[in-house]
């Protein structure tokens, strides 16, 4: 038993190492730097590996990786869903087993190309990495929770560059600076293996990569202190703090109500220009019920603020009655200016994908399932400037808060209900994602959330104003515009593209071989 403990631990503890190491970098621990050096074991531990241990290693690197940013899933699972511990467990280990199969993929590709050619870690690697972590937060319906760039956000200098690459352009970086450490230490070793083995790709890799870490710096700290015109206006977030499971009971509906207007007008006094109630905020159906609508219209006419809320509304469909998770927007005289629908909605959550081949799963989202998705990226129009909403679970996908604003627009606002988490490091991690959609676009990113966290980041990913967890509260701030497109923005992920068309040459010369 010992020497089969032993065995497993001679090959596949280094990769369970880098799994540890990359988890740590993530919030709450927030030891960032460890991102830096973290894969550097797994990535010398895959050289002279065959295909179907280098798999392996893979697997067992995502499975401690991303269990570990991910295991807080468990808790609305286990809280709201019904569901044992145990098994609420087992549900999130399914899905780390998920998305384990792209570091699988990813070292089985790296193991093989490595072995048979003369193209150095710190080629191979980055964009190999980065090809498939795009592919994961699009594949399926997409989950690009735990990209290894999000572990960044608090490094500002580095990560300006974003608003160039994506979030995916500071995971080839990081991938790029351990592949590097990884030549290092594998040079000599290569070089006995193969006298003929040349050193012009190792000195054109570094010299590459060099550059591009020496320009990331240099454009960072140019993007910090730059000067950008914009119009001043002022903003107010409401942290209701209900909770989850009392939400929807109608004996608590007044209570809910009650709480939101009492904070509106304590923020009103500060005369915001705007205030933002988080997602699905309203304990009633917007429209559907005329008495609680015709309450709050009323109510939001003596603020002299457009008011922008989350509700659930009741909408007609050809198969009957159907409903969306929206954001609406009343200006300064109770008119309805903006509406939008939840694009992207949560599997499982909001709706079960192949109900017709899952119909078992019904219980997962009993009272909050089968919503509707929008089909427009609407911008609401203000005469204090324009924003898009990104709801929840949106916000963690860059591709899809950039369509808000290829066509301009000067901030981003993204309500959210993270109470289904409890104090797990899922609210944290899903605040630090939005600071790098506010990089991406350069605009300042406003978040309201129904228990927190709460907050202004400016375009520079700076967080100005933070709420702590599961406290009723409500800040009021004030912050330029930023109506400048950046170059993501424009085009999108062209950065990550070129990884992937770059990863399918060499894959080919590999095959070719």
């Amino acid at each position: 038993m010992v020497k089969i403990f032993s065995d497993f631990l001679s090959r596949y503890g280094f990769a369970l190492l880098s799994g540890l190491l990359i988890f740590l970098s993530f919030p709450t621990i927030d030891l960032y730097l460890l991102a830096w050096v973290g894969a550097v074991p797994f990535l010398y531990s895959l050289y002279g590996k065959p295909g179907k241990e280098a798999f392996t290693a893979g697997f067992l690197l995502g499975v401690v990786y991303f269990f570990g940013t991910t295991f807080w899933i468990y808790h609305s699972i286990n809280n709201y869903g019904g569901f044992s511990f145990a098994y609420s467990i087992c549900v999130v280990f399914l899905l780390c087993a998920y998305l384990s199969l792209y570091p699988s993929v990813f070292a089985f590709l790296y193991a093989t190309t490595i072995r048979k050619t003369d193209l150095p870690s710190i080629i191979v690697a980055p964009a190999l990495w980065t090809s498939l972590e795009y592919l994961r937060s699009y594949a399926f319906t997409g989950f690009p929770w735990s990209s290894i760039g999000y572990s960044q956000y608090k490094f500002l200098p580095f990560i300006q560059i974003s608003d160039i690459t994506g979030v995916y352009g500071i995971s080839f970086l990081l991938i790029a600076f351990n592949a590097g450490i990884v030549d290092l230490l594998l040079f000599k070793k290569r070089r006995i293996e193969k006298p003929l083995y040349s050193r012009l790709p190792n000195v054109f890799g570094f010299v590459f990569i060099s550059c591009f870490l020496i320009f990331s710096f240099s454009y960072g700290f140019y993007r910090l202190y730059e000067n950008r015109a914009g119009q001043e206006i002022k903003a107010a977030i409401i942290q209701g703090n209900i909770e989850q499971d009392r939400k929807w009971d109608l004996s608590y509906q007044q209570f809910v109500l009650s709480t939101y207007k009492e904070l509106t007008l304590q923020a009103a006094e500060h005369k915001p220009n705007l205030i933002i109630w988080p997602e699905t905020s309203l304990p009633f159906f917007f429209g559907g019920d005329k008495t609680l609508t015709d309450d709050l219209v009323f109510f939001q006419q003596q603020l002299d603020a457009y008011l922008l809320f989350g509700s659930v509304i009741e909408k007609k469909e050809p198969k009957g009655i159907g409903y969306t998770n929206s954001a609406v927007l009343l200006n300064k005289t109770g008119s309805v200016s903006y509406i939008y629908d939840k694009i992207h909605l949560v599997p499982f959550g909001e709706y079960v994908p192949l109900r017709t081949f899952l119909f078992f799963i019904d219980k997962l989202v009993f009272g909050i399932g089968d919503y509707i998705p929008g089909t427009h990226y609407l911008k609401a129009i203000t005469p204090f400037g324009s924003f898009g909403t990104a709801i929840c679970y949106e916000v963690i996908f860059p591709g899809l808060v950039r369509k808000f604003f290829t066509r301009g627009g000067d901030f981003i606002i993204t309500i959210t209900n993270d109470a289904w988490f409890g104090n797990t490091s899922g609210p944290y991690q899903h605040f630090s994602i939005s600071v790098f959609r506010a990089i991406e676009n350069r605009k300042p990113l406003l978040r309201a959330a129904n228990s927190g966290i709460s907050g202004f980041i400016d375009s520079n990913g700076k967080i100005i104003n933070k709420t702590p967890l599961f406290e009723k509260t409500f800040s009021v701030f004030s912050f330029k515009t930023d109506p400048k497109l950046s170059f993501y923005t424009k085009y999108g992920d062209l950065f990550s593209y070129f990884c992937i068309v770059f990863s399918l040459l060499f894959i080919s010369k590999r095959l070719i071989k």
